[in-house]
C-alpha cells in the first residue's frame, strides 16, 4: 500500500458522502415507485426493474470495483464513480420512459459500485488503530442512516414537486451533491494503491456476475412476471454457478494467482464472523425498508412526506447510538451485536402490536417508539458488524475486503427486497394488508433471533 497521507477529517467526511450517496438511492426510490407509475405508466414489472436493476448491477460489480481500487488508485477510482454517478443520476431525473429509466439505474448501480469500496479501502489504507475504529464507526452509522434516511428524502422530494419535477427530484438532487463532492475529494482524499495490484479475475468476475444475476433477478421479477419457466431455470442455474465460482477462484489461490474473492481471505475469522451476521441482519433491514414503504403508503393511506416521517426515530435513534458503538465495543465485545439484536426484535415486537391495535388508522406518532427502539437496536449491530469484517483484513488486501464486505451486504438487502417483498405482495393479495405485513415483520423476527444466537459466538475482545 502506497499513501500521499493519513486520512484528514474533510477527507473522511468527503468519503463518507460518497458512501451514503449509493445506499440512500437503493431506497430512496421506494416512496417514489407510485409516482413513477402513474408517470411514466411502468407497471409492477417495471418497477421492480427500476429497483433491481440498480441493485443487481451495484451488487455484482462491486467486487471488481474494490479490485480496480487496489490497481489504479482507490482516490482515482472514487473520483471516477462519483463523476460517472452524477451523470447517471441526470440520466435517471431525465427519463422519458421507463426503459430508458431502467438502464439509466443500471448504469448508476455500476457508478455506485466503482465508487463504494474505494471508502472502506481508503479508511483501511490510511487510518490504524483508534482512529481506524473511530472512522470504521461512522461509515456504519453513516451506512445504516443513509438507508433511513433514502426513504425520509424521497416522500420529502417527491411530496414537495420541486420546480414541477415530481419523482425526477429524487435522482437530481444527486447532481450538485455530486459537482460539490469532487472538488473536495480532489484536495482531501489521499491516493492509495496496493503495492502488489494483481491482475484482473476475469473468469471469477463472469461467475459471480451470473451467480448473482441469476439469484437476484427472477426473486425480483417472478412475482411480477408470473413465474415463468425462465425464473426456475435461472433460480436452478445459482448452485451450479456459484460451486463454478469457488472451484475457479480456489484455483487461483492455489496457484499463487490473485482471484477476485480469495478463499484464503474468507478465511480470516472476523470476516468470516462478520459476513454470517450481515446477511440475515441485512435481509431483513431490506425487505422491512421495502414493505414499510408500500404498506404505509397503500395501506395506512400515508402521504409521501408522511411515509418518511414515520423512519425518522429510526434514523435519529440509529444515528446517535451508532455514535456510542466504538465505547461500547471496546468494553462489552461482541455481546453489543447481541444485545442490539434483542433491541431491534422488542421494537419489531411493539410494531406488530401497534399494527393490530390500530390498523389502518395510524399516524407517523404511533410508530414513534417502535421506530426508536428498533432504530436502537440497529444502530448497535451495523458498525460493530462492519468493524469486525474488517478486522483482520491486512492494508494491502483492503480494496479486495471491502469489496468482498459490501457486496455480501448489498447482495443480502437486494435477497431481502427480493424474497420479503414478494412474500408481503403475494399475501396482501389474499390475506389483506395487515395480516401480510404482520406476517412479513414475524419473518424478519426470526431473522433477528438468528443474529442474536450466531452473535453469541463473537469473541469479546475486537480490534
Amino acid at each position: 500500500m502506497t499513501a500521499a497521507g493519513g486520512l484528514s477529517a474533510l477527507g473522511l467526511f468527503t468519503v463518507l458522502l460518497g458512501a451514503a450517496l449509493p445506499l440512500i438511492d437503493f431506497f430512496i426510490v421506494n416512496v417514489a415507485l407510485p409516482t413513477i407509475d402513474r408517470d411514466l405508466g411502468a407497471g409492477p414489472a417495471m418497477l421492480e426493474l427500476v429497483v433491481a436493476g440498480y441493485g443487481v448491477a451495484y451488487a455484482v460489480l462491486l467486487v471488481l470495483g474494490g479490485r480496480l481500487g487496489d490497481t489504479f488508485g482507490r482516490r482515482r477510482l472514487f473520483l471516477v464513480g462519483m463523476a460517472a454517478f452524477g451523470v447517471t443520476s441526470l440520466a435517471c431525473g431525465l427519463a422519458p420512459d421507463a426503459w430508458t429509466l431502467v438502464l439509466a439505474r443500471v448504469a448508476q448501480g455500476a457508478a455506485a459500485a466503482l465508487m463504494l469500496p474505494q471508502v472502506l479501502a481508503s479508511i483501511q489504507a490510511t487510518t490504524v488503530g483508534r482512529r481506524r475504529a473511530r472512522a470504521l464507526s461512522l461509515y456504519g452509522s453513516t451506512a445504516g442512516l443513509a438507508m433511513v434516511a433514502g426513504q425520509v428524502l424521497g416522500g420529502v422530494l417527491v411530496a414537495a414537486d420541486v420546480a414541477g419535477t415530481g419523482w425526477r427530484s429524487i435522482f437530481l438532487v444527486n447532481v450538485p451533491v455530486v459537482l460539490a463532492a469532487l472538488p473536495l475529494a480532489i484536495r482531501s482524499v489521499p491516493e492509495t494503491r496496493s503495492e502488489r495490484p494483481a491482475p484482473l479475475d476475469v473468469p471469477g468476475t463472469v461467475l459471480l456476475a451470473v451467480t448473482l444475476s441469476a439469484l437476484l433477478v427472477p426473486l425480483t421479477e417472478g412475482r411480477a412476471a408470473g413465474w415463468p419457466l425462465w425464473t426456475w431455470v435461472s433460480l436452478a442455474l445459482v448452485p451450479v454457478a456459484g460451486v463454478a465460482f469457488y472451484v475457479v477462484e480456489r484455483r487461483a489461490d492455489r496457484q499463487g494467482r490473485v482471484p477476485l474473492v480469495p478463499p484464503s481471505l474468507l478465511a480470516l475469522p472476523g470476516l468470516r464472523r462478520g459476513l454470517s451476521l450481515i446477511l440475515p441482519f441485512s435481509t431483513g433491514f431490506g425487505g422491512f425498508m421495502f414493505v414499510m414503504a408500500v404498506a404505509l403508503q397503500q395501506g395506512a393511506r400515508f402521504g409521501p412526506v408522511a411515509a418518511g416521517l414515520a423512519l425518522v426515530p429510526m434514523a435519529v435513534a440509529f444515528f446517535l447510538t451508532s455514535l456510542a458503538g466504538p465505547r461500547l465495543v471496546g468494553r462489552y465485545g461482541g455481546r453489543v451485536v447481541t444485545a442490539g439484536a434483542l433491541l431491534q426484535g422488542l421494537g419489531l415486537g411493539l410494531f406488530v402490536l401497534t399494527v393490530l391495535r390500530g390498523w389502518p388508522d395510524l399516524g407517523p406518532l404511533d410508530l414513534l417508539p417502535s421506530m426508536a427502539v428498533a432504530g436502537l437496536g440497529q444502530g448497535l449491530q451495523l458498525p460493530t458488524l462492519i468493524r469486525i469484517v474488517l478486522s483482520d483484513v491486512p492494508a494491502d488486501r483492503a480494496g479486495v475486503g471491502s469489496g468482498v464486505m459490501v457486496t455480501f451486504q448489498q447482495s443480502s438487502l437486494a435477497l431481502g427486497v427480493a424474497t420479503l417483498g414478494t412474500l408481503f405482495l403475494s399475501l396482501e393479495s389474499t390475506w389483506g394488508m395487515r395480516n401480510a405485513l404482520i406476517t412479513t415483520v414475524s419473518v424478519q423476527l426470526a431473522l433477528i433471533a438468528l443474529t442474536a444466537l450466531l452473535s453469541l459466538r463473537l469473541p469479546r475482545d475486537i480490534a
